[in-house]
C-alpha cells in the first residue's frame, strides 16, 4: 500500500486559524520554520532525538539543539538550549543516556546527557574539532572523524596536537601567501590546507584517539562531502567500515572513485589488523555502508560508471562469510539514497527521486522486489524500529517534520508537530502537477502553483523557475532557497518543469542531457511553459519571467541568446563560458563527462550550447548573482555575464555576495536575496505587491 498526498495532509492536526487572520507567504515564513534532521530511535524504540535548527535572524545564523520526541507523538522536549550548536545526538545503549557534539566548550567536542536530569559534561577535550559521530554496540568506544595534518608521521593524540601548532602558527603568521605542487588548490568553498578528514575510534572513559587510516596521504576520505553515513561499525564491535576517496592529488579532480575500506579494531579501539579494500574492482562511487543487524551481511550504494556523479544508485549487498554480492535493485530504475535495515534483516528501506517527489520506499532482501510505502512529497533519513519505519517528510506546503508509519505501508502518523501552528498561518497557494510531450516524444512532468490571493476570471504573472544540478529535480519539496511559494506568495503564478537529465524517470531520461545541455533541456522548457499556459488560463503569457541557478544559471544565459519571450531573467551562479569553465572549476570530472572529454581533445563538446556564442542576440533585462566563495561555479564567470549586458545596453543589476558560496545560506543574505529578487521581477513584469 502507498500513500497520496490527500491522507498525508489530513494527519497533520488542526490549528484554528480563521481565513482572515491567514498571510501570504514571505521569506520570513520562510526562515520562522524549524529545521529537523538526523533522527535516532531509542533502543526500545519509545523516544527519538533529532537535531532542530532555528534560525536566529539577527544574529545571522542558525542554531542547532537536540530534541527529544515521543516515538507515538505525544511529547517533545528540547534537550539542549544552550547559544552554540549541539547536534549529532546519539543513544548509548542504556536508553538513558545520550552523546551529543556541541560546540560550546569553544570548540567542537562530545558531550554527554542523561535523560533522568543533570546538566551535559564534556566527554573529549581535543586540540581539533570533532565531527561525524559514531557510538560503538558496547558502549565503551566511539568513532569521530577529525581533520589532520597529512603528513604527520606520529599517531593518535600526537598528530592531533602536531595539526592544532600547525594551525595554530598559519593563523599568528602575517604572511598569508599559499604555494600549490599540485591539484586540487582548493575545493567547494575552501583552499586546500593539508589537511584530510581521517576517522578515528577512542574508548569513551578516556584514553588515546586512534587514527584509523594513519597519516598516508594516499588515505584521504572523501573531503568535504560525506558524514556519519559514511563509517558502520559491525554489531560486534570488532570492525568499522568507511568510505573513502583514496587516490590522491590531482587524479581526484577528475576521479568519483570512491571505495569502502574494513579494518579490525580491539576493544580499545586500536587497528588489529591492515585496512583493506573491499570495492577495489569498481572505479566509480561506492558510499554509505551499512551493516545488517546480526552482521552477517553489509549493504552499500554503489554507482557502475566512473567519472559520473549522478549515475544510479545501486544497492548491493554482500554475504561477509562467503563474500557473495549481489546487487539487489538492478531492476529497479530509480537511484537508491539511503539504506536502513530492518530489525529482522529481511527489509532494506531508502529514499529515491520518484516522479516529481522523493519517495520512501521497502527493498525485499531476499527477491530485490521494491515496494514503494509513500509516493507523494518528499521524504528522507528512515530509521526502522520494531515494525514501522520513522522518517523525515516535506511537502510545498510543510517543511519537514518526523512521520512514522508500519512496515506494510498502512497506519502512517505525524510525530512532530515543530512548524503546525506557523504552517497553519499561511495562505498557501494550491499547485498541481502535470504532463506534457517533451523532446524525444518523451512524457515530461512539471509544477503549477496558484499565486496567493488568486481569484477566479483575473491573470497573474509567471515566473517559471529552473533547478539546478543539471541532474536534480524541482518537486514537490520544500526549498529553504528555491522555494515556489516564495514567489506565488508575492503574486506569480509558478512553474518548474523536471526537463530531460532530471532525475527520479529512470537513467536513461537522466543521462540525456550529457552533451545536450541547450538541445532536449531547452526545448522541454520551453514546451512545458507552453503546456502550463494552455492549461492555466489565468497564466499571463506576455509577462514571464525566468529564474535559475547553477545550471538553471546555464540555462538562463542559454535563454538569453534564444529567446525574448520573457520580460526578465535572474541568473545565479552561472557559466557563460563553458570552456573556460572547464579551467576554474575544481571538480574536473563533472564537465568532462557532461561535455565528452576534455575541451583541447574535444573543443565541440564545449561549444556545442555555449551561452557565450549567443551574447549577441541577449535582449532581456537581467540580474545577475553571484557568491564569491563559490569555487565550482567562479564569481569571473557571473562578472562576465554582468559586462556584457551592460556592454550592450541591456537593463541589468549584479548583486554580489562576498562571504557566500555557490548557495545563500547566512539569514540576512537570504533576505537581501529575496529582496533583490523579487524587485527585479516586479520591476519588469509589473506585478502586484
Amino acid at each position: 500500500m502507498s500513500l497520496s498526498l490527500l491522507p498525508l495532509l489530513a494527519l497533520v492536526p488542526a490549528v484554528s486559524v480563521s481565513a482572515q487572520d491567514k498571510h501570504r507567504f514571505s521569506i520570513e515564513d520562510m526562515l520562522a520554520m524549524q529545521r529537523i534532521s538526523d533522527p535516532q530511535p531509542s533502543p526500545d524504540g519509545k523516544w527519538i532525538l533529532a537535531t532542530v535548527r532555528t534560525t536566529d535572524v539577527a544574529a545571522n545564523r542558525g542554531r542547532n539543539d537536540v530534541w527529544l520526541f515521543a516515538s507515538d507523538g505525544s511529547s517533545a522536549r528540547p534537550l539542549t538550549t544552550h547559544p552554540e550548536s549541539d547536534s549529532s545526538a546519539r543513544w548509548l545503549p542504556d536508553g538513558k543516556s545520550l552523546l551529543f557534539l556541541s560546540t560550546r566548550s569553544g570548540s567542537q567536542q562530545i558531550w554527554k546527557l542523561s535523560l533522568e536530569g543533570g546538566e551535559p559534561t564534556q566527554v573529549t577535550k581535543l586540540p581539533l574539532d570533532v565531527d561525524n559521530l559514531v557510538v560503538f554496540p558496547d558502549g565503551k568506544r566511539v568513532a569521530c572523524s577529525m581533520e589532520v595534518l597529512v603528513t604527520a608521521n606520529e599517531k593518535g593524540s600526537m598528530v592531533l596536537d602536531i595539526t592544532a601548532k600547525h594551525l595554530a602558527d598559519k593563523d599568528a603568521n602575517k604572511v598569508k601567501a599559499m604555494a600549490f605542487d599540485s591539484l586540487p588548490f582548493r575545493h567547494w568553498d575552501t583552499w586546500e590546507d593539508g589537511l584530510r578528514s581521517h576517522v578515528f575510534v577512542m574508548p569513551l572513559e578516556g584514553g588515546e584517539p586512534h587514527d584509523l587510516l594513519g597519516s598516508r596521504d594516499a588515505d584521504a576520505p572523501t573531503k568535504p562531502f560525506g558524514g556519519s553515513e559514511e563509517i558502520a561499525v559491525s554489531p560486534d564491535g570488532n570492525t568499522v567500515v568507511l568510505a573513502s576517496k583514496i587516490r590522491p592529488g590531482r587524479e581526484a579532480m577528475w576521479s568519483t572513485d570512491v571505495d569502502l575500506w574494513a579494518i579490525a579494531v580491539d576493544g580499545h579501539g586500536r587497528p588489529a589488523g591492515a585496512l583493506g579494500c573491499m570495492t577495489a574492482d569498481n572505479r566509480a562511487l561506492d558510499s554509505v555502508p551499512a551493516f545488517s543487524p546480526d552482521g552477517k551481511k553489509l549493504a552499500w550504494l554503489a554507482m557502475a560508471r566512473p567519472g559520473f556523479e549522478a549515475d544510479r544508485q545501486r544497492i548491493v549487498v554482500v554475504d561477509r562469510a562467503t563474500g557473495e554480492k549481489r546487487v539487489l535493485t538492478e531492476e529497479w530504475d530509480r537511484s537508491a539514497q539511503s539504506i536502513e535495515w530492518s530489525p529482522d534483516g529481511r527489509t532494506i528501506y531508502t529514499t529515491a527521486d520518484h516522479l516529481g517527489n522523493k519517495g520512501l520506499f521497502a527493498v525485499d532482501v531476499a527477491s530485490g522486489k521494491v515496494t514503494p510505502l509513500v509516493e507523494k512529497g518528499s521524504c528522507d533519513a528512515p530509521r526502522a524500529v520494531g515494525d514501522r519505519v520513522f522518517f523525515l517528510h516535506d511537502t510545498l506546503h510543510r517543511p519537514a517534520e518526523l512521520m512514522s508509519i508500519r512496515n506494510d505501508g498502512s497506519d502512517l502518523m505525524q510525530v512532530s508537530h515543530l512548524n503546525d501552528a506557523r504552517c497553519a498561518a499561511i495562505e498557501w497557494s494550491p499547485y498541481e502537477q502535470f504532463t506534457f510531450q517533451g523532446a524525444h516524444g518523451d512524457t515530461v512532468y512539471g509544477y503549477a502553483m496558484k499565486p496567493s490571493g488568486f481569484a477566479e476570471g483575473s491573470k497573474y504573472p509567471v515566473a517559471m523557475l529552473v533547478h539546478g544540478g543539471p541532474q536534480g529535480s524541482f518537486g514537490d519539496h520544500f526549498h529553504y532557497r528555491w522555494n515556489p511559494m516564495a514567489y506565488a506568495g508575492r503574486g506569480y503564478g509558478v512553474v518548474f518543469i523536471d526537463f530531460h537529465g532530471s532525475t527520479g524517470y529512470g537513467q536513461k531520461f537522466t543521462d540525456a542531457i550529457r552533451g545536450d545541455w541547450g538541445g532536449a533541456p531547452y526545448e522541454d522548457l520551453m514546451k512545458g511553459l507552453d503546456a502550463a499556459l494552455a492549461k492555466f488560463p489565468w497564466m499571463n503569457g506576455d509577462r514571464c519571467a525566468a529564474l535559475g541557478a547553477s545550471y538553471g544559471g546555464y540555462m538562463m544565459n542559454w535563454i538569453n541568446g534564444q529567446t525574448d519571450r520573457f520580460k526578465c531573467i535572474v541568473t545565479h551562479a552561472s557559466n557563460l563560458d563553458e570552456r573556460m569553465a572547464y579551467f576554474d572549476t575544481e571538480e574536473l570530472w563533472f564537465p568532462e563527462w557532461e561535455h565528452g572529454g576534455l575541451p583541447w581533445e574535444n573543443p565541440e563538446g564545449y561549444t556545442k550550447h555555449n551561452p557565450i556564442d549567443f551574447v549577441k542576440n541577449w535582449k532581456t533585462p537581467t540580474l545577475v548573482i553571484h557568491g564569491a566563495r563559490d569555487y565550482r561555479v567562479v564569481d569571473t564567470q557571473g562578472m562576465s555575464v554582468f559586462t556584457a549586458l551592460q556592454r550592450k545596453g541591456i537593463p541589468s543589476r549584479m548583486v554580489y555576495f562576498p562571504d557566500e558560496n555557490h548557495w545563500i545560506l547566512k539569514p540576512q543574505n537570504s533576505q537581501r536575496w529575496h529582496a533583490e529578487v523579487l524587485s527585479w521581477l516586479d520591476r519588469w513584469t509589473q506585478a502586484a505587491r
